[in-house]
């Protein structure tokens, strides 16, 4: 079966609801976009791509993949075309659309090809920067100026934009517009401050300061999407039905929201909304990063760990098991949603939406995965509505009391002679990634645990460590007594009849 390519696409049968969009071959690069995963293919290119076809916006991508090893070779070979997927339920009805995302014209490998990447930047009609770095990837790394390809993002950022300057002068119409997906909280905000750190070790001038803060936009923004990627079980069938090989094909849910904090005026240089697309503009984004840390991501850390270890695997199972959506259902809409600063109505349509998300048949979110560094997760995603909860009712809630108890268990594990940390369910070993610092902390704090022991000098040692929650968790009233209640409970008969007996 032929691969996709434009050359593919002009000879071979297809579905006919597939067309490439007028600016595929003819709008100019306006974007850059650093990253090359799934996530923005399935997001940002999948938006751009319909915005185009609409005529709100005329203009194409260039991709630079972020490390030194990633997929440019694969987007050139096919002409910088990939199929996006979008399969579940959204709004009641149940959705199945296929798009080929054709905005892309080619990816760059900036430790091969630097001087491109800088020759992009150097261009005029280059206007906007979209990034997903991960979560790392915003963050200060020393290292010296060169004329090759830096190793860190932001200095990255720093020497593109200083190419810039040196071509194009000190002007407004020079600067550019961030729009960084990673998901830490103010990403422009420190994507900036991290890029003017690395400005200063280069002794850069200050007309080029000056000009960073005039005249370029760093936006934060707040997105979400889920994207699973590339659905490798359903692959070959898929491609039959589609007519083509598609290696980078990805699968995502139809939901979507990206939340951009900037000018209002920025808004009509790359009006997506006008699409009929979620994308909001606004002066704060700060509510809706609020909704969605709470609910979804805090659901989520609430749920996933507990269900893990009650022998369920993905999201959709939790939904679908009646003692465990029983769970879900009472943190979400008895303890999480109260606390959200909206209005009920906004606040439990969005809880709503977020619980027919969770039950899509068509995503397979595995909850170890979720699991990943759930200490700062819990701590950013659920204490505040515990303190909120507290505030009101004097004492913390059961369910995300338990939900801590459940993160103790799924974390108590043991060094194996590869070195890595893992804990045990009935169906096995599973592995428990955290930093270093987390995992030997409660490592230490488990170690020599026998079976009907008192764990009160357990739970409050661990509750008290602050170097994984930032403070004392003893001194939050009544959260220690219920969490060790919790937690005897699942030692003596397990998450699943704990949880039955909480709810």
């Amino acid at each position: 079966m032929a691969v996709l390519n434009r050359t593919t696409l002009a000879t071979t049968k297809v579905r006919a609801d597939f067309k490439l969009e007028p600016a595929a071959d003819k709008a100019p690069v306006r974007i850059l976009q650093i990253g090359d995963g799934n996530f923005l293919r399935g997001f940002a290119d999948w938006l751009i791509d319909i915005a185009n076809g609409e005529g709100h916006f005329n203009g194409r991508v260039t991709i630079a993949q972020p490390l030194a090893r990633g997929i440019a070779d694969l987007i050139n070979a096919q002409d910088g075309l990939f199929t996006v997927l979008l399969r579940g339920v959204q709004g009641g009805k149940a959705v199945d659309s296929r798009r080929i995302v054709s905005c892309v014209d080619r990816c760059l490998n900036p430790y091969a090809q630097w001087d491109e990447m800088v020759a992009l930047a150097e261009d005029p009609t280059l206007r906007f920067v979209i990034s997903n770095t991960t979560e790392a990837g915003i963050a200060y790394v020393a290292e010296a100026q060169s004329a090759s390809c830096p190793d860190n993002f932001p200095a990255k950022v720093a020497s593109l934009l200083w190419a810039r300057f040196q071509k194009l002068g000190a002007t407004a119409a020079s600067g550019l517009v961030f729009l960084p997906c990673e998901l830490i909280e103010a990403n422009g905000t420190k994507l900036r401050a991290t890029v003017l750190q690395h400005a200063q070790a280069w002794g850069l001038p200050a007309a080029f300061v000056e000009w960073v803060n005039a005249h370029n936009h760093f936006c934060n923004t707040l997105v979400d999407r889920i994207v699973p990627g590339y659905p490798a079980a359903e692959a070959e069938n898929l491609c039959n039905e589609l007519g083509y090989t598609d290696k980078l094909l990805v699968a995502a849910e139809p939901f979507l929201l990206w939340v951009i904090e900037g000018p209002a005026h920025l808004a009509n240089e790359i009006p997506l909304h006008r699409a009929g697309l979620d994308v909001v503009w606004t002066d704060d984004l700060q509510p809706y990063r609020t909704r969605k840390v709470r609910i979804l991501n805090g659901a989520h850390t609430a749920s996933s760990l507990a269900s893990y270890c009650a022998g369920l695997d993905t999201v959709q199972q939790m939904t679908e098991d009646p003692v465990v959506s029983k769970y879900l259902h009472k943190v979400m809409f008895d303890e999480i949603v109260p606390f959200v600063p909206l209005p009920d109505a906004e606040r439990r349509a969005y809880a709503d939406t977020i619980m027919e998300r969770f039950a899509n048949p068509s995503i397979r979110h595995e909850l170890i995965s979720i699991a990943l560094n759930s200490v700062s997760k819990w701590q950013v995603r659920v204490l505040p509505t515990v303190k909120d909860f507290v505030a009101k009712h004097g004492k913390a809630p059961a369910g995300l009391a338990f939900s801590l108890a459940a993160l103790l268990n799924f974390y108590h594990g043991q060094f194996d002679t590869k070195g890595e940390f893992t804990g045990q369910r009935d169906a096995g070993a599973y592995p428990i990634r955290d930093n270093a610092e987390v995992l030997a902390a409660l490592g230490e704090a488990w170690r020599g645990w026998q079976a009907g022991e008192d764990l009160s000098a357990r739970v409050r040692s661990m509750l008290g460590d602050a170097r994984l929650w930032g403070e004392d968790l003893n001194s939050v009233a009544g959260l220690s007594e219920q969490v060790l209640a919790a937690l005897t409970a699942i030692k003596a008969r397990g998450v699943k009849a704990a949880m039955a007996e909480l709810v």
